[in-house]
């Protein structure tokens, strides 16, 4: 089976992780599609990031509706930071029938050479390529195994999430019903 692996922190989870999701499952080959939620991307800083069992019950409560969708917290488990290519080989040897391909924004292209053993990646998975707002041209020349997929730009972000719950501002249709009342309820990003 054909599985998607979108990579996030997802902290929180909010519509536009979930439209990209549900596109990519509706508009291409996956067949499942599961949300990697890492603890620690090595990339990026550890700033307001909820705990990890915390943004697993933000995620859980977005897509509990969804057949298509799972959530995989392998990353929770293994050595931190988390690499994509640790979580790759784990989850292959758990589950060596599946092809697992890799959903990212096509912001990630640029940085992508900065990841742990990308030519591996690169060469033994596929990557699926959405856009985002400010790389939109991607030279196919340049990347190996992608695949662009025509989604739709989607520019509300996690940092623009939390920075509006912070200021207390009602962002109810930005979030899914019941993470946006689980939010509040733990008062989570100084709502």
């Amino acid at each position: 089976m054909k599985t998607g692996l979108y990579f996030g922190s997802f902290n929180p989870v909010h519509i536009g992780h979930l439209a990209i999701a549900n596109y990519i499952a509706e508009f291409t080959d996956i067949g499942e599609l599961w949300f990697v939620i890492s603890p620690q991307n090595p990339l990026k800083k550890k700033t307001a990031l909820l705990e990890d069992y915390d943004r697993y019950e933000l995620l859980k409560r977005a897509i509990t509706e969804d057949e298509n969708f799972r959530i995989c917290d392998i990353e929770f488990n293994l050595p931190k930071p988390s690499y994509t290519i640790d979580t790759l080989t784990y989850l292959k040897e758990r589950h060596p029938d599946y092809e697992f391909v890799l959903i990212m924004g096509s912001d990630g292209l640029h940085t992508f050479h900065k990841w742990k053993n990308h030519k591996e990646i690169a060469g033994n998975y596929q990557r699926y390529i959405y856009p985002r707002r400010g790389f939109e041209n991607i030279n196919l020349t340049e990347h190996k195994n992608i695949k662009v997929v025509d989604a739709p730009i989607i520019e509300i972000s996690s940092s623009f999430i939390r920075a509006s719950l912070e200021k207390g501002k009602n962002i109810k249709h930005f979030l899914n019903k019941e993470v946006y009342k689980y939010i509040l309820k733990k008062h989570f990003y100084n709502t």
